[in-house]
């Protein structure tokens, strides 16, 4: 991808009156980070945003409350059904929009914004780097490209996606631009030490009691190169917790430093089960997860699984040991 791309979509977005930004389903923070990032330079350019993610604004995890911007989500039933122009932010998959994904195909215009090496989203304009550390680290070369000083808005907004991508910099997309980028943004006046604490140190004492059950189950499975756990729904209610509360088993998880590649297998609300994968480097994840309808990086994936723990990490297993698993 090169500075053409960029420079179509700051053209874009210099002359449109009014910008619908969508981000996919159940938001992280380089999700969130980047759509009000963007959001909040054009409308300090005068630009009328209406932003939103599939579910109701209500449902942003905790942490979004250290974000700005905030009011300017609006329910998915409110956004634009026909935009102009359209923008979506770190969607690796078009099914990741949700009830949004009519939007986007009816846009006149459409930017799409990831860094998902399986993205297979659409786009007029496509700023699609699977090199580049997170969603975030793009906007903020479009925000360049378009011209005008980054606010302090802004600044935060990507600073949260930037560290939650990157790992607080220690994964290897963190490159010598991420950390002049990072270190760009902390000249801007925002309690970064907040920010992190809210993100990583925040969560409720029942996540405790949620962690002690899943790293009860952890199992060690040295032929497959994996360690692996579970959650069930009944586990989540009992705690009183959501799913998003204990995503961060993952990284507890991948602790372990005989297996290269972590699991964790937790169960939603629909009974299916969401499985993360992470691998410190001896597999590419991104082709496992592909190869069960999901996606994401080499070293961090997810998909979707109908079938129960055992049998989804049988098929993972399969899969990481070279041998034919079908979803």
């Amino acid at each position: 991808m090169g500075p053409e791309q960029f420079d179509a979509a700051a053209t874009v977005l210099r002359d449109a009156p009014v910008v619908a930004i969508a981000c996919h389903v159940n938001p992280d923070a380089d999700a969130l980070g980047s759509m009000l990032g963007l959001a909040h330079h054009l409308v300090a350019r005068g630009t009328r945003v209406i932003c939103a993610f599939p579910g109701p604004p209500a449902s942003a995890p905790r942490w979004a409350k250290e974000l700005p911007g905030l009011d300017l989500l609006v329910d998915p039933q409110d956004f634009p059904a026909q935009p102009d122009v359209m923008v979506t932010c770190d969607c690796a998959a078009f099914d990741r929009l949700g009830e949004l994904g009519q939007a986007s195909r009816a846009a006149r215009e459409l930017i799409w914004i990831d860094h998902h090496r399986s993205n297979d989203g659409l786009g007029t304009i496509r700023l699609v780097d699977p090199v580049a550390s997170s969603t975030c680290e793009l906007v903020a070369g479009l925000i360049d490209a378009i011209g005008g000083e980054m606010t302090d808005a802004s600044a935060i907004c990507l600073y949260a996606g930037l560290i939650t991508d990157t790992g607080r910099f220690q994964y290897e997309a963190a490159t010598p631009d991420t950390l002049r980028l990072a270190a760009r943004l902390r000249e801007r006046p925002f309690d970064h030490a907040r920010l992190s604490q809210i993100l990583y140190e925040d969560n409720r004492a029942a996540y405790l009691d949620v962690l002690s059950v899943a790293m009860g189950r952890a199992q060690l499975d040295e032929t497959a190169d994996l360690v692996w756990t579970y959650v069930l729904w009944s586990d989540l209610e009992r705690a009183n917790v959501g799913p998003a509360d204990v995503d961060d088993l993952i990284d507890v998880l991948r602790t372990a430093r005989e297996a290269d590649a972590a699991a964790l297998i937790k169960q939603q609300r629909d009974g299916r089960f969401k499985v993360s994968v992470r691998s410190r480097g001896a597999h590419d994840l991104s082709a496992v997860a592909a190869a069960f309808g999901g996606g994401g990086h080499r070293l961090a994936a997810g998909y979707t699984s109908d079938a129960g723990p055992a049998e989804t990490v049988a098929k993972l297993r399969a899969a990481l040991l070279g041998e034919t698993a079908s979803p």
